[in-house]
């Protein structure tokens, strides 16, 4: 099930664009898409420092 999307602006380099595009000639994944899992990426590396994200011993948010 696709969760809701909101519109946001980000800024990226022309080699990072150039790239992603090139990227998506060959496997048709949108731009938008791997910007999205890049996104998931960080906020799963960081997640320790998100407030909200640990769980208790008794599995609850802090």
């Amino acid at each position: 099930m696709a969760r809701k999307k909101i519109s946001t602006t980000i800024y990226i380099t022309a080699e990072q664009d150039a790239k992603l595009k090139a990227l998506n000639r060959v496997t048709k994944v949108p731009v938008a898409e791997y910007i999205r899992q890049g996104i998931d990426k960080i906020l799963d590396e960081h997640k320790s420092q998100i407030p909200g994200q640990q769980l208790d011993m008794f599995g609850r948010n802090d």
